[in-house]
């Protein structure tokens, strides 16, 4: 019998496959396809022949702990104790799914707002746990009536995800002001705020929980250095938390893979020294606004995009086809690869929307935006 009957091959799977049978510009899946910091490669080809190869420790390497803490206090005026409340993770992924397992017990309750990524719920159904699937607004903003009314005693974990992934949206100040009156209201709550994209924001700067001193002993909060810094092949994240809480995650982190590539953690260490992470948000902002202006004159509307490197658009004005339908034949009769946002949701939500990943050199998008204005 199957532990995850339901689950099947992920729509960026199919996605990408069908691009490649079809030699489709590929916007499905998100990651960049353009050369990553030649300083980065310099250190790697340093680094690469020297004591680097053998385990490194399980929470990770001290100095990339040290790194991250001083990452930290930069980006949010936080102060972590690194060796407690930091593990360096094999991905975001794995940091999300090590957390939900020790965390989680059998017959609690997680609440996952949809559309969602595609990750959180499976190792809530392996704990034996309910997943609560709630829809966001219209708009892409948390419903709070409908989370509070979501919320009991059996709710052991919220899930928040920010900037949002597939819809680019932010959250508010007002919206952690309602999560702190939740968590208020539910003291034996946790959270679980998904912010690898949170050097990726665009008008507005991004809030993090990081920022809400309230919350910090209820949240696991989980970064990214493969979003942030065009490596999403390194598999390589981290989280931070409270000690209590980390001693649990570290304990199945361990049984997971027990410690993280030990080349890449050292690479990473010593990049944090040179790179400017804050010109992050700027550089996809441009990529943001130069693929904008190359879908201006075709018939999709575009939404707006806060923050990741994903622009959602409604084919409403189009076709009546589903999305997944509609996304197919964009790869077989139009050569372009997007993902349908219906399999982001429990119930399949029909929102006629599609997501582009605009992570690509400017090559790509433009010969994409030709083949969509013949839409």
């Amino acid at each position: 019998m199957s532990k995850l009957p339901h689950s099947g091959t992920t729509i960026f799977t199919v996605m990408s496959q069908m691009a490649t049978e079809h030699n489709a510009i590929n916007l499905s899946q998100g990651f960049p396809n353009f050369p990553i910091d030649k300083r980065l490669t310099d250190i790697v080809n340093r680094l690469a022949t020297q004591n680097v190869h053998q385990y490194a420790p399980m929470s990770g390497l001290p100095s990339l702990l040290e790194k991250v803490a001083e990452l930290t206090l930069q980006s949010y005026h936080r102060s972590i104790k690194p060796k407690d409340e930091i593990l360096i993770t094999a991905g975001a992924t794995e940091g999300i799914f090590a957390t939900i397992q020790a965390l989680v017990n059998p017959n609690d309750e997680v609440i996952i707002l949809d559309p969602s990524y595609d990750c959180y719920e499976a190792p809530i159904l392996l704990s034996n746990a309910k997943p609560v699937r709630i829809s966001l607004n219209g708009d892409f903003t948390p419903n709070w009536e409908t989370i509070n009314a979501a919320t009991n005693k059996k709710t052991k974990l919220i899930i928040i995800n920010n900037p949002h992934n597939p819809t680019g949206k932010t959250w508010t100040e007002n919206d952690f002001l309602q999560l702190e009156k939740l968590i208020d209201s539910f003291p034996h709550l946790l959270i679980l705020s998904d912010e690898v994209y949170e050097y990726i924001t665009f008008e507005q700067a991004h809030i993090s929980i990081h920022h809400r001193p309230k919350l910090w002993n209820c949240s696991i909060i989980v970064s990214s250095f493969g979003k942030s810094f065009h490596i999403t092949g390194w598999k390589i994240g981290y989280l931070i938390a409270p000690e209590p809480l980390m001693k649990e995650i570290k304990k199945v982190h361990q049984f997971l893979v027990f410690s993280v590539n030990s080349l890449s953690q050292a690479v990473i260490s010593e990049y944090l020294d040179s790179v400017d992470i804050y010109s992050l948000g700027s550089f996809y902002q441009q990529k943001r606004d130069f693929f904008r202006n190359l879908l201006k004159d075709t018939k999709l509307e575009l939404l707006p995009c806060e923050g990741t490197y994903f622009q959602l658009a409604s084919y409403a004005n189009i076709s009546n086809e589903n999305d997944i339908a509609f996304t197919k034949r964009l790869v077989t009769d139009f050569g372009v690869a997007t993902i349908p946002i219906s399999p982001f949701y429990a119930n399949g939500t029909a929102t006629k929307c599609i997501r582009f990943c605009f992570a690509k050199d400017d090559a790509t998008l433009i010969e994409a935006a030709e083949r969509l204005m013949k839409l």
